[in-house]
């Protein structure tokens, strides 16, 4: 079975696809909130899916990490409206110490890919 690395640097890949599978490695923003945080990240995650052939409909798990669970409400607002109506993925999130302070909020997501 063929692994695909996609923009692969000497530390990381963006993207892995396996067996029909995408692994986008964890996305972060430096913005002022946690709102427009979250709103930088999920674009960024539209962004890659695409790369990998796939779609916000075929996100199969989604792990989000707060360096704050006290931001779960306001990060929750901006994925609600995100996240297409029947469509949502198994997810999780957890408080975290992330790798910078400006950070306060980490996503990672693997979707079915073509």
């Amino acid at each position: 079975m063929t692994i695909t690395r996609i923009e692969t640097g000497k530390r990381m890949s963006r993207i892995v696809k396996h067996n029909g599978t995408a692994y986008l490695c964890g996305q972060v923003s430096d913005a002022a909130t946690v709102a427009d945080q979250t709103r930088d990240i999920l674009a960024k995650i539209e962004d890659l899916l695409a790369k990998a052939g796939s779609d916000k409909t075929r996100i199969l798990q989604c792990v989000i990490w707060l360096s704050d669970m006290a931001d779960f409400a306001e990060m929750n607002a901006v994925w609600d409206a995100w996240v297409p109506e029947g469509h949502a993925p198994a997810r999780a999130c957890g408080e975290a110490k992330l790798a910078r302070d400006v950070l306060k909020v980490e996503m990672i997501v693997t979707a079915a890919s073509d």
